[in-house]
């Protein structure tokens, strides 16, 4: 079947996710700078939160442009990433309004760990149906930057337990490793 479908639903969850995560910031009360002070552990998240959606996006967009073609379970691998994504707007509330105890950066590092098996999964699901001759299968590669943010996502759950700020400081690292754009698939499909 074609890919216009779930890539048109994909950007509509992904589009209510954002909303969700946003209608979460509450309006200061004050007219300074110093209203805005109670409110930052919140901001935060949701910036780093709004991040990884985005990396996500951004990084469907360019997986689904690279193939030609999905099936059910493409479909099925493709509703499991948007499962987890689905949580990241509680997981950034729960972590923000508790201002970064250990176990709500736990529980928001559960979830992008989550989100990084799913999308491992979605990619071997059309992987799968695409072979390994394709420009899909080559765009993917070994996937190192996936693997290495999977792998930093579980540690940084686990040393959370130590200092969640470790937990904290591995999560933006892992957003700052793919703020880098991910060209892999621009570069095949332009051949």
């Amino acid at each position: 079947m074609g890919k216009g479908r779930v890539e048109a639903f994909t950007d509509g969850v992904v589009a209510i996710i954002i909303t969700i995560m946003v209608l979460e910031l509450k309006v200061p009360h004050g007219e300074d700078f110093s209203a805005l002070v109670p409110l930052w552990s919140i901001f935060f998240c949701y910036v780093l939160s709004f991040i990884n959606v985005g990396i996500y996006w951004n990084n469907l967009h360019n997986m689904f442009h690279a193939v030609q073609r999905v099936d059910g379970r493409v479909l099925w691998a493709n509703l499991n990433l948007l499962f987890w994504l689905s949580l990241m707007p509680v997981t950034t509330a729960f972590m923000g309004e508790n201002h970064f105890a250990p176990v709500p950066v736990a529980v928001y590092g559960t979830d992008l760990a989550l989100c990084a098996i799913a999308y491992t999964i979605l990619a071997a699901a059309l992987h799968r149906l695409h072979g390994n001759d394709t420009a899909f299968a080559k765009a993917l590669g070994t996937d190192r930057k996936g693997k290495l943010s999977l792998t930093v996502y579980i540690a940084a759950v686990v040393l959370t337990f130590v200092s969640q700020w470790i937990g904290v400081a591995l999560y933006v690292l892992v957003a700052m490793i793919w703020l880098v754009p991910d060209t892999r698939f621009a570069r095949v499909i332009e051949k």
